[in-house]
């Protein structure tokens, strides 16, 4: 089930907020939260739902073993035991075919591929029970002590597909004492219409052109498609991720959740180093946190420091997805974060040209990021750079692309992509008749944005989030 979906919008959410409003007391509403949790990873996933009910399992028996460790010895070997199993469980069915194919095409080999599917979600739910393991092990007091909590926090369903990812303790006292009111509710429910709003009105959009550039053959793809194309995926991730976790924070402030935010408008970015502080900040926070950090950090020495951040965009590069484009995508981000720790600081010269050049290596990678293959990356860069034979058949792939409702569109989405909503809120929190009619113009926007969502859900086809298959 997914959040732009006419199950989700007219049946699953209005009917578990009702009841969430009905039901007395916070034990209830968690027990409610979960079942509907469970309902609604079930409802795409009937089988994994196992899986991740087993996720639970081991790491609140994890929890539990941590607490009743007397030395430090038998904590290291439970927390080991556990970060395996979880490791271990994300391993065999998000990498078993990777590895396999790999081998084959390293020693031409003709393994079978054993055709596992990847369940959805599984990398942030998984990301999820170990960083509540290890905290546990880090403090003793934060372990769980109710499976129904921990339960909840791991499936809790605004987050559970495509994140942001939650650490248990920024949730944990939320859990027993959240509190909801009508304001917290409708600015919930403005927020998820933003995010909706911005995954059918902008994401599809563009995600459409770019599909049509990625999928076009050698002789229709010419500069002009391979750039359109590549300014068009990154828009749409940006806007698919972004909106996904504007819908997901919003539904959180619905049932009383505070999560906190997972994209800072990373395009307006003036160095590698701040996109990453920008986007997709959970999963930075969590490898800086869990990875980074253990493996030394900064404390180690300059060579030390930068091979510890290779290792981070390794892992963030695989942990997107089991293929070397992703891998190469994270390893590309790396080095150019290793590169900006080597040359020297700049001024506002530097800093102008470095929003250019960062949006171009940002750009770059995310043809990497959504090729299906190196050879289909090659032939983009290929075309990007070179391509200026200019053919009938390019000329009617760049008509398809140069639509009214298309050229609309991104512009849209260039301009979304700068910080104007954080200026509007800023304004409408003021006391007088200017910040009142900004307040109520905002809550009339949403209104329309939601009926215009309606209408393109009710003709377009499913497209599911991006991050779905991470």
């Amino acid at each position: 089930m997914v959040f732009s979906s006419a199950v989700f919008l007219f049946i699953f959410l209005p009917v578990v907020f009702l009841l969430s409003r009905v039901i007395p007391g916070i034990r209830g509403k968690n027990i409610l939260l979960l079942i509907a949790s469970l309902l609604f990873y079930a409802f795409g996933e009937p089988v994994y739902v196992l899986l991740m009910i087993a996720s639970i399992v081991i790491n609140f028996t994890a929890g539990r073993l941590l607490v009743l460790c007397r030395k430090k010895a038998q904590a290291q070997l439970v927390t080991a035991a556990a970060v395996v199993l979880n490791l271990g469980m994300l391993s065999v069915f998000k990498y078993t075919d990777f590895f396999l194919s790999s081998l084959n095409q390293a020693f031409s080999l003709e393994i079978p591929l054993t055709g596992i599917a990847l369940p959805v979600g599984i990398s942030f739910f998984t990301f999820q029970g170990l960083s509540y393991v290890i905290d546990v092990y880090r403090d003793r007091s934060l372990c769980a002590y109710n499976i129904v909590k921990l339960a909840l926090y791991i499936s809790l369903f605004p987050q559970l597909i495509a994140g942001p990812i939650v650490i248990y303790h920024d949730v944990a006292d939320q859990i027993d004492h959240r509190q909801t009111n009508p304001a917290l509710t409708a600015d919930g429910i403005r927020r998820f219409v933003i995010g909706l709003s911005k995954k059918l009105l902008i994401a599809n959009t563009t995600g459409r052109m770019a599909d049509l550039v990625f999928t076009a053959s050698a002789s229709q793809l010419d500069a002009r498609a391979a750039w359109i194309g590549a300014v068009c995926y990154m828009l749409q991730i940006y806007f698919d991720f972004s909106g996904y976790s504007d819908m997901a924070i919003g539904l959180g402030r619905m049932f009383g959740f505070q999560f906190l935010e997972n994209f800072q408008y990373p395009y307006i970015s003036s160095s590698i180093k701040e996109f990453w502080r920008r986007w997709h900040i959970s999963l930075s926070s969590w490898f800086r946190d869990y990875l980074y950090i253990p493996l030394g950090g900064n404390r180690k020495g300059k060579v030390r420091t930068e091979l510890n951040k290779a290792v981070v965009f390794f892992c963030t590069g695989l942990w997107h997805g089991a293929s070397w484009n992703f891998v190469l995508w994270g390893l590309w981000h790396g080095v150019f974060i290793i590169l900006e720790d080597l040359l020297p600081k700049g001024g506002k010269v530097r800093k102008a040209l470095g929003h250019v050049t960062t949006l171009l290596i940002v750009l770059l990678g995310f043809v990497l990021f959504r090729a299906d293959s190196l050879e289909s990356a090659g032939l983009m860069f290929s075309q990007m750079f070179t391509g200026f034979a200019f053919t009938l058949q390019s000329d009617a792939l760049l008509r398809d692309l140069l639509t009214p409702l298309n050229l609309a569109t991104v512009a849209l989405g260039v301009l979304c992509s700068l910080p104007l909503l954080p200026w509007v809120r800023y304004k409408a929190q003021g006391d007088g008749k200017g910040a009142l009619a900004l307040r109520v113009g905002s809550y009339a926007l949403s209104a329309g944005l939601y009926l215009l969502c309606v209408m393109n859900l009710a003709g377009s086809a499913f497209n599911p989030f991006i991050y779905f298959r991470f």
